[in-house]
């Protein structure tokens, strides 16, 4: 049989109809670049920056930076801004390790100092207690993620963003959880920088990210190096986006992306679907007696859970094998969390649906765990 997906909050599959074929198409075509040749060819990048602006609500597309991914977009903002000494950031529990990673290093390289705020029981932060970090701190910058990639929480982007920016700080989401899946306006909610992933929920190829940078963000080029464009400048051009886009671009994923994109303007996203199907499973693996992390919307398609005295890695292991079911297990590359959540230091069995997930499959996965819950009995 087919297997059942259920990982897609760490890559999207299947992915948007023909994007397999753009990428090979452009792969097999003659190479050309807007901009750094003389073969006349469509302009790939513009093309997908404009998708990105629409989705996004931006009126500027040329303040997308592409990048591999949002861990690099991610560190083209933390690694750009320009610290001032004794700078604080304050950010979350539930940040992932694109987060976590560059603030430590920063932290030992920079001499930043990093306060992390609480979650509560659904891995959602609480406004009250942010507020508070920003009044105790000040700090120079603010890192949250706009929905967790380990419950589906999805935290109030536009209210912390006011109550950071009313602090004075420096405002970087993550959305790789959320673009694609729910609404994500940076200009309309005042965020200064929003890091996203093309391969998730938007369901374009692997290999494509970027970061949005408002018109009154200065950042600190990160990559330097060729641009095909003002070849005799010793610098970086400090024309966007081409200043945070050092070296050959990945344009094949890229044109794969932007029929992702399209594709999604043309079949308009379910919420309710999804979010009913999203509902039924929680509550059935709950009624089996998992222990689900339960979470109020607004979600993402998201569930997390653990079974009684069953190793998260055994249940993973064992859905697939026996049951040809592909899920995630473990901390989910966001570690801090789990103390908040109970789920600590084991992590969680973690289900992520698609809007291609079928009623079909979600009675077929709980009807798994129901016969490995029997073998315990």
């Amino acid at each position: 049989m087919m297997p059942v997906y259920l990982n897609n909050a760490a890559t999207s599959w299947p992915k948007a109809p023909q994007v397999g074929g753009t990428v090979a198409a452009y792969i097999s075509g003659l190479p050309h670049h807007a901009g750094r040749s003389g073969f006349a060819g469509p302009d790939v990048p513009g093309a997908c920056r404009n998708l990105l602006a629409g989705l996004l609500q931006v009126k500027d597309s040329n303040r997308i930076v592409f990048s591999p991914n949002a861990t690099h977009a991610l560190n083209i903002a933390l690694h750009g801004i320009r610290w001032r000494t004794g700078a604080v950031v304050v950010t979350t529990v539930a940040e992932h390790n694109s987060v976590l990673r560059p603030l430590y290093y920063l932290s030992k390289s920079r001499g930043i100092t990093v306060k992390l705020v609480p979650v509560d029981k659904m891995g959602r932060v609480n406004p009250e207690e942010w507020e508070a970090a920003l009044h105790k701190y000040k700090p120079q910058a603010v890192v949250f993620t706009h929905a967790s990639n380990v419950t589906g929480a999805v935290n109030d982007a536009a209210l912390l963003t006011r109550m950071a920016k009313q602090a004075g700080a420096v405002t970087l989401m993550d959305a790789s959880q959320s673009l694609g899946i729910v609404p994500v306006l940076p200009e309309a909610w005042g965020i200064d920088l929003v890091a996203f992933t093309g391969h998730k929920y938007l369901l374009g190829p692997t290999g494509t990210g970027g970061l949005y940078i408002a018109p009154d963000v200065e950042l600190e080029p990160v990559w330097v190096g060729g641009t095909g464009i003002q070849s005799d400048l010793e610098e970086m051009p400090v024309s966007m986006p081409i200043r945070f886009e050092a070296g050959t671009p990945n344009d094949p994923a890229f044109a794969g992306l932007s029929t992702a994109l399209t594709w999604g303007l043309e079949h308009v996203l379910e919420d309710n679907n999804i979010l009913h199907k999203t509902e039924r499973l929680a509550a059935g693996l709950a009624e089996l007696g998992a222990d689900v992390i339960l979470v109020e919307p607004p979600r993402t398609p998201v569930i997390s859970f653990t079974l009684k005295d069953w190793p998260v890695e055994d249940v993973g292991e064992l859905l697939y094998q026996g049951f040809r079911i592909v899920c995630r297990t473990g901390l989910h590359c966001a570690p801090k969390i789990h103390a908040y959540l109970g789920t600590a230091p084991a992590g969680t069995v973690r289900f992520s649906l698609s809007r291609f997930t079928t009623d079909r499959e979600i009675e077929y996965c709980l009807t798994a765990i129901g016969e490995l819950m029997h073998e315990t009995v």
